[in-house]
Formats: structure tokens, C-alpha cells, sequence
């Protein structure tokens, strides 16, 4: 429907990796068609679209890390490659009828309030929008991030991150730098070792890296699931439950922890001999204070002789010449920064302008903190998808998505209840509660106490990131829409609305 110019919708999702697609369906299941899907590229698949580089794939198995609502019998390997989960992604967006509501090239450039008609104004790249309610899913692995290096604007060489890999570039022979040494670095080194001339590893910080248990899964397997879907199942409540069982030393008993520590050591101890070497490789923190990695070629790609390790971060570029800040120099022709991404400085947090006139950005300059992931105060109608301290360090991130995704249907439900016009608005009292509790459970996590510097921490030392409990926790507490927890909003001049504002004392 048209609006003085702007089309209206009832609801517009932004992204459309696994939160954006999710919602999509959900969306549909619950009887609501009048919904767009915003998508500033050209395709579907958010994260599992834009990391396409050299060995990428996931650290889950397969057969957690896929909607519950859209199995998939037919995985290849116990953890899929990204061609994989990105053609999974096309899969559920043409299985569920998707398409129609798409908008590609459609990158959202800024969001307002309309505190009048209760209802968002939406800019985007492809034309003006109006919506009723609007879910963001845009995800906290979209946006690279970049260190500012001095020097780098006059490095004569080839610069991407590894969510922006260059395939046009052959590194066939060249004198390649890999900064950083987290989950994409691991991947990326041991692929490109065997071709490139030299490759010079900066690591500011070791990660602990675990044995990965990858295999090829049989065609029986696959047959199996595919005609008894109660192995499938099975399988994938045995992984959930596995995992289930690992919570509580995170979050309650980080001591725990030694005996993985163990095999962290043993799995690095066969394949660095050198102790030097191993020296170099062992972190200083409890494992789990940073993202657990999973590799079985990380170590000995590092043992190569084309390999150097510079235990320090980079601190300057000289023309081809890179310093690290112990001073080491090494000359390459192409540096691949492996270096995180905005995830507690989301970008879309500075485009969405609240009731107050605020942007999100400017309400979180303490930190991130939102009722049940989800809601953030003075943002009526806006919702999130992995918002704040909905990261997980050792399971699927796809079953916390599923979660709020039961709180966006409810959420709907309620609005639907309350008729034509409502907005909810959390209320500040019951974000700060949830946001206190939230904060009171991580002191004593891993992430918390482990003693390292993650990215699962803002610049104000705040884990804003992570959730401290499980994930069938999680589902319980988001299975519901508390409307005790919201404002209802009605539109100015109803008498609703008047007999609010008087009990208030705003209105005469």
C-alpha cells in the first residue's frame, strides 16, 4: 500500500541471513503476508554470503546449525563449508515462498520514529518505506572491522578483510600478511600455506584451538535420515543435549575448564615439536574467555617452513614494510586483515532514530542492553534478532534465533489483540531489571573472569554479547510477550491515549 509516495507494510525485516529468513517464515506460519525483507546486497545469506573465503565454514555440526522447521538430511559433513549452508539458505527461502518478498540492493540507510502515526520511516536505497513494526536482523558478524593501521593508506599492496575476500587477487607466490588469528585466520592459513610464496602470521593474542571432529557423513546416513526422520531427530537432540551439559561450566564453574585446557595442549603438542613454538601458541587466559577454535591444520600449517609467526599485533605499515609492536618487519605484497567485526558497535544501532529523537547508538553509549534481546527502550515496534547477550560460545546460535523468533510471533499476536494503531514500547524499569540480572549471572563466567580481552566485551568492560545460560533457558524466558514489561502506545487524540496521558499528568 502506498503512503503520500511511501510504501507501507506491516512489518520490514532487515537482513536476510539465517535472522532475516527465519523471521520471514515465521512471519508467514503466523498469517502475516503485508511484510518486505530489506537486503542491501544482491542475495540471501547474510554472514554464510559475504565469507567466502579460502576454507570457510562452520564450527557447529550441520545438524544443529539449521532451522528446526527446515531439516536438512542430506549434509555432507558433520560441519558444512560455506557453499553448503549458503545453498541451505536459497533452499528455505524458495522451500517457504520468500521470494516475492525480497528487496535486494535495498541497503537501509536510516530509520525514524513517527511518534504521530506510530509507525517507522524507513530510507532506503531502493525507495521510502513505512512499517507498522520493524524486526533487525542485520547480525553481529556483518560489518568488518578494520584496525586503523598508520601508514596504511600508502601500502602499495592488495588490503581486504576476510568477510570481503578478493578472489580477483592470485596469491599464488606472493608475500601474504594474515592479521589476526581468530576463527576466520585458522581457517584461512592452512588453505592458502601450500600457495602462497611467504605468509607471515601476526597474532596479538593466541586462541585456544580444540581437535575438530569432521567427517565426511555416509550416504547411509543421509538415507537414514532422509526416510526415518526420527534419526535425524535424534541425532540433532543428542548434539543439543551435549552441549546443554557444557553451560554450566562457562557460566557457573570456569575451574572446570582445566581438563579441556588438557586437551587443547596435547592437540597442539602433536603437531608443534618445537617448545619455543609452543610457547608462543599458548594462551595465558582460561580457555573460553575467547572463542574456542576447531581445527586440525591450524598447527601444522604454522610448522611450515613458508610460515612465520610474529607474536605481536601490527603496529605500523613503512610503504611494503610491516612492524609489528614488538618490532618485527616483515615486506609483503597483500595483507588479509582477519579482525573481527562491529559487533558491540553495530552500525544499524546509528541509523535507527527512537521516540525521543536519539539514535539506538546514542541510547547504548553505556553498552548494548535490550528486554529479552529483543526490545530496547524508547524504540517502540522495533525488534531484534540476536540482540544484545544472545551469543552463545559453545552451541547454535540458530536455537536462540528460533527463540526470539517465538517472541516476535507473540509479540505480533499481541499487537493483533490490542487493534489497529498499538505500538509497544519496553519500558525502560524492565530493561534495566532484565539488563541488571543479565549483568549480576556474568560476573562469574568464563568471559567474565577468565582474564582475557574479547569481543565479547564493550569498550566499557561490559559483556554485552553473551548469554549466561542455556538455551532451553532462553526459549523459556522468550516463549511469552510480558505486556506488564511494555508501554501500550495508541495514537495521539484517541481517547485511550487522553485518559493516559491524564493519569500521567501530561494533559489537562
Amino acid at each position: 500500500m502506498a503512503d503520500g509516495g511511501q510504501r507501507h507494510v506491516r512489518v520490514a525485516v532487515i537482513g536476510s541471513g539465517f535472522g532475516g529468513l527465519g523471521a520471514a517464515v515465521r512471519l508467514r506460519r503466523e498469517g502475516i503476508t503485508d511484510f518486505v525483507v530489506l537486503e542491501r546486497a544482491d542475495a540471501v545469506g547474510g554472514t554464510w554470503r559475504d565469507n567466502s573465503y579460502p576454507g570457510c565454514a562452520c564450527d557447529v555440526p550441520s545438524h544443529l546449525y539449521s532451522f528446526s522447521f527446515a531439516p536438512h538430511p542430506a549434509w555432507p559433513r558433520n560441519f558444512s563449508g560455506q557453499r553448503h549452508i549458503r545453498a541451505y539458505l536459497e533452499r528455505v527461502t524458495d522451500t517457504f515462498g520468500l521470494r516475492p518478498h525480497l528487496r535486494f540492493n535495498a541497503e537501509v540507510r536510516g530509520l525514524r520514529w513517527d511518534t504521530g502515526r506510530l509507525r517507522w520511516e524507513i530510507d532506503t536505497a531502493q525507495g521510502a518505506y513505512t512499517a507498522d513494526v520493524v524486526v533487525s536482523a542485520t547480525g553481529p558478524l556483518s560489518d568488518p572491522r578494520i584496525p586503523d593501521v598508520p601508514g596504511m593508506a600508502d601500502f602499495p599492496g592488495r588490503v581486504f578483510h576476510s568477510a570481503r575476500w578478493d578472489h580477483d587477487y592470485d596469491l599464488r607466490g606472493k608475500r601474504v600478511a594474515m592479521v589476526g588469528t581468530g576463527a576466520s585466520a585458522i581457517q584461512i592459513v592452512p588453505e592458502i600455506q601450500p600457495r602462497v610464496g611467504r605468509l607471515t602470521v601476526f597474532q596479538r593474542t593466541p586462541p585456544w584451538v580444540m581437535p575438530r571432529a569432521d567427517r565426511r557423513i555416509t550416504a547411509v546416513e543421509r538415507w537414514l535420515h532422509t526416510r526415518v526422520p526420527a534419526t535425524r531427530e535424534l541425532r540433532r537432540q543428542l548434539l543439543w543435549g551435549i552441549r546443554e551439559l557444557q553451560v554450566s561450566a562457562f557460566t557457573k564453574r570456569p575451574d572446570e575448564l582445566g581438563l579441556i585446557e588438557a586437551v587443547a595442549r596435547s592437540h597442539m603438542r602433536r603437531a608443534v615439536k618445537d617448545p619455543a613454538m609452543r610457547a608462543r601458541l599458548t594462551p595465558d587466559y582460561r580457555i573460553g574467555c575467547k572463542r574456542i577454535l576447531l581445527s586440525n591444520s591450524w598447527y601444522p600449517a604454522l610448522a611450515q617452513p613458508n610460515v612465520d609467526l610474529v607474536s605481536s599485533g601490527l603496529r605500523e605499515i613503512r610503504g611494503n614494510t610491516l612492524v609489528a609492536a614488538d618490532g618485527t618487519e616483515a615486506e609483503v605484497d597483500a595483507i588479509v586483515f582477519g579482525t573481527g567485526f562491529h559487533v558491540t558497535d553495530m552500525p544499524i544501532a546509528h541509523r535507527v532514530t527512537g521516540a525521543a529523537g536519539t539514535t539506538l547508538a546514542e541510547e547504548w553509549k553505556e553498552g548494548m542492553a535490550a528486554l529479552r534481546g529483543s526490545s530496547a527502550a524508547g524504540f517502540p515496534n522495533f525488534l531484534t534478532v540476536i540482540g544484545p547477550n544472545t551469543g552463545l560460545g559453545n552451541s547454535s546460535m540458530i536455537l536462540m534465533i528460533e527463540s526470539q523468533l517465538n517472541y516476535l510471533a507473540d509479540f505480533m499476536r499481541q499487537l493483533d489483540v490490542l487493534g489497529d494503531g498499538i505500538a509497544l514500547d519496553a519500558r525502560p524499569s524492565a530493561v534495566q531489571e532484565w539488563t541488571r540480572t543479565i549483568q549480576e549471572r556474568m560476573r562469574r563466567t568464563v568471559w567474565n573472569t577468565g582474564g582475557c580481552d574479547s569481543w565479547y566485551l564493550d569498550a566499557n568492560g561490559r559483556n554485552t554479547t553473551a548469554w549466561p545460560g542455556t538455551t532451553a533457558e532462553f526459549r523459556r524466558a522468550t516463549r511469552r510477550v510480558d505486556l506488564a514489561e511494555y508501554e501500550v502506545l495508541r495514537p495521539p487524540g484517541t481517547a485511550a491515549d487522553t485518559g493516559r496521558r491524564i493519569a500521567e499528568g501530561v494533559a489537562a
